[in-house]
């Protein structure tokens, strides 16, 4: 079937969808604001280190100081470190010798001792609050969190993948072909790299010549190169380097020889693409781009946003009638397999089996759209043959080699759990498109009319019995719901209320209270009661 990609390019918004076959296989969404993003580089400043948490907060210019984890901060640092651990050896070498002057006699001089390695107790003694530390966004800011970073930096390019402070050469591990990894490593050990720095060959790169190669790392060097100009400016905290935007990464990252085209609705977006793909890929790549001219707004039309109303459904149908539930939650992701032809038909393996392959093909789906990570649970229906349960293993980790998040995937457990691991660099776009429920803030539940007017009852009760309120006329505002339940199945209670404390009682509805809420005053003042 073939890949396609659809851009939707609006004045708030930009949306990008990858359809396989039609079928809507990743979507991701870009707003402009100035929030870190994942890859982005900043010059930060060290506000404290908590040595508890074994982790330091840098002040990045965000709403919230970033966390930086202490074995995290050696890469990028290693200069810094190497001093610190210079003057260690030399002080003990130091204290060492005056020891040995004070003994009698003469021995043999000792070697000098040896440097040894920085540990993440070292920490608070090489780096202290104040400091200016190059970091790099690897998780953005999510919910109440703030951005997680790393001095270990990274620039990914079209084809390549700078390392400014690792020496490693290596290859994507999707490239599987002998020879074509033996070509594409002769490549990248030609490359004219500065000292102590490594790169990465993309998937992206299998099958290109020696010249993309050089172009793109010129690239990175240059961005590189600017990168520590604004060090050595200081002025910490500021963004030294940005991620391209949804338009640019597009071009850079999902446009590859599988993808038979990208249809985009803005010119300027258009042209842009076009240039980027031809400068990186010549006119062939660039040709596969082609302007929406369309009236019907270009989701619309592709049958994307049909499609995307599963994307925030918490059930989703599958085609042999089961289905999958998906919760979110703050600890993990918890998906449950449904077969919904009620029990006869779970006790035909053959069903059975069937039906969880169609989970998983759909639950790598969901995690690919939903843009979820974290711990993820996958309760499956149970399978008694452990050759059926050893298919299903070996077909989710299939379906996830497709996902260019890392995941990890362990076999179930003798509880039936799958559980699984995925990465998740930025908000999931149930996060990015809706706000907590300011009624329920989240739980997606509230109380119903029934508890409503039980608490009612008792804050009359305890009203009623005070002295102090004695023949005063109470009047109860609250959310139109309750006050229906009030008049129609609870009114003798109320009536009951009135007779018992002789208090003269009136309901009344008041749209903009919270359902969970309610008002008691004084009938004639109008006062609140408390």
């Amino acid at each position: 079937m073939s890949k396609e990609i659809i851009l939707n390019c609006g004045k708030l918004e930009r949306r990008f969808a990858l359809l396989n076959g039609g079928k809507l296989e990743e979507y991701k969404i870009e707003h402009d604001d100035d929030a870190p993003k994942a890859g982005d580089i900043y010059l930060g400043k060290i506000i404290n280190l908590d040595t508890s948490l074994q982790a330091a907060f840098i002040d990045i210019g965000a709403k919230k100081n970033a966390f930086l984890h202490f074995k995290e901060m050696f890469s990028g640092n290693m200069e810094t470190v190497d001093r610190y651990l210079e003057e260690i050896a030399a002080r003990e070498s130091a204290i060492k010798s005056l020891r040995k002057k004070k003994k009698k006699g003469s021995p043999e001089p000792e070697p000098p001792v040896k440097k040894r390695r920085a540990t993440p107790d070292d920490i608070p003694n090489i780096f202290k609050p104040g400091m200016e530390i190059v970091v790099q966004v690897a998780k953005a800011p999510i919910s109440t969190k703030g951005a997680r970073v790393t001095t270990d930096i990274t620039l990914p390019g079209r084809f390549l993948v700078f390392m400014p402070y690792s020496q490693h050469i290596g290859l994507s591990s999707r490239i599987e072909a002998d020879a074509e990894r033996e070509r594409l490593k002769k490549i990248l050990e030609q490359l004219e790299l500065p000292e102590n720095t490594g790169l990465i060959c993309r998937t992206n790169g299998e099958g290109r010549k020696a010249a993309f190669f050089k172009r793109d790392l010129k690239l990175l060097l240059d961005y590189w190169k600017k990168i520590k100009q604004g060090v050595a400016e200081g002025g910490a905290p500021k963004r030294l380097f940005t991620e391209p935007n949804l338009i640019d990464r597009t071009a850079r990252d999902f446009m590859t020889e599988d993808i038979s085209g990208i249809v985009v609705d803005d010119a300027d977006a258009f042209k842009h693409i076009k240039d980027t793909l031809k400068r990186i890929g010549g006119s062939k790549l660039a040709s596969k781009v082609t302007l929406y001219k369309g009236t019907a707004e270009i989701f619309d039309y592709y049958a994307i946003d049909e499609q995307l109303k599963n994307v925030f459904q918490r059930e989703v149908k599958l085609p042999g009638g089961g289905a999958i539930v998906i919760d979110e939650t703050e600890a993990l992701i918890a998906i449950d397999v449904n077969t919904g032809h009620g029990r006869k038909l779970t006790d035909q393996p053959e069903f059975v089996l069937k039906t969880n392959l169609e989970a998983a093909e759909e639950i790598a789906r969901q995690l690919r759209l939903r843009n979820v990570g974290g711990l993820v649970v996958l309760d499956f229906i149970d399978m008694k043959s452990a050759s059926d349960r050893d298919e299903l293993f070996r077909h989710m980790r299939k379906l996830l080699k497709e996902d260019r998040a890392k995941t990890q995937l362990l076999p179930l457990s003798k509880l039936g759990l799958m559980e699984m691991t995925r990465q998740r660099e930025q908000e999931s776009i149930l996060d990015q498109v809706y706000d907590p429920c300011p009624y329920c803030h989240g739980s997606g539940l509230v109380k119903s009319a029934l508890t409503m007017s039980a608490e009612i009852q008792r804050r009359l009760a305890s009203v009623m019995r005070d002295k102090k309120y004695k023949g005063v006329a109470l009047r109860v505002y609250m959310h139109p719901d309750v006050l229906e339940r009030l008049h129609n199945e609870d009114a003798e209670l109320f009536d009951d209320l009135e007779h018992r404390y002789k208090h003269e009682l009136s309901f009344r509805a008041d749209a903009s209270l919270h359902y969970e809420d309610f008002r008691l005053t004084d009938a004639e003042t109008g006062n609140d009661l408390g």
